[in-house]
C-alpha cells in the first residue's frame, strides 16, 4: 500500500516566496472556491523579448508594494483561458506557470494574471494548489507557511557550528 506525505495546514492568509521574481514575503489569500490561483500583473502585452522572441510582458505587484521593482518581466510560454471571476463574469485571461514556495517547497503553479489592485491581496492561492501540496485550510489560522519557515531558520541558527 503506497503512503502519502501527511496534509499541511495553511491559514486563510499566507505569505508566499516567487523565487523566479525575487519576491519574498507577499501576501496571498487562500481560497478555496477559486481553481486557478490569480496573480497581480499591469500593463499585460504581447510582444517581442529577448532575440526578437513573442512572448507576454507586465509588471508584477504595484507601485506601493515593498515588493515592486517596476521591472517589465517577459514570460515566454504563456495561454489564454476563460477564468471566472468572484463575482460570476467569464474574462479570459493570460496563463503562466510560476514557482511558489510554501513550507520551504516549490510548487509549480497556473497563475492567471489579472489587475487585483481593486483587491486587498496581491495574490489568490486556488485549489489547484492545495492539491498539488497536499494542503488543508484552517480559515482561523493566518501566514502558517511563514511560521514555521521561520521557527526552521531560528534552529538553524541555534545549532552549534561543526
Amino acid at each position: 500500500m503506497k503512503t502519502r506525505p501527511p496534509k499541511r495546514l495553511l491559514g486563510r492568509r499566507e505569505l508566499v516566496d516567487f523565487p523566479a521574481f525575487a519576491l519574498r514575503g507577499v501576501e496571498a489569500k487562500v481560497d478555496t472556491g477559486a481553481y486557478t490561483s490569480a496573480l497581480h500583473c499591469t500593463d499585460i502585452r504581447v510582444g517581442p523579448g529577448p532575440g526578437g522572441q513573442p512572448g507576454l510582458h507586465g509588471r508584477l505587484l504595484d507601485p506601493d508594494h515593498p515588493g515592486f521593482d517596476g521591472q517589465d518581466l517577459f514570460f515566454a510560454e504563456f495561454g489564454r483561458r476563460d477564468i471566472r471571476s468572484s463575482n460570476g463574469e467569464v474574462q479570459e485571461r493570460y496563463v503562466i506557470r510560476a514557482a511558489v514556495r510554501l513550507y520551504g517547497q516549490e510548487f509549480l503553479v497556473e497563475f492567471s494574471l489579472s489587475d487585483r489592485s481593486d483587491m486587498k491581496y496581491p495574490v489568490l492561492l486556488g485549489r489547484s494548489l492545495l492539491r498539488q501540496g497536499r494542503f488543508v485550510v484552517d480559515v482561523a489560522r493566518r501566514n502558517l507557511s511563514h511560521k514555521a519557515e521561520a521557527r526552521a531558520a531560528a534552529r538553524r541558527a541555534a545549532r552549534p557550528a561543526g
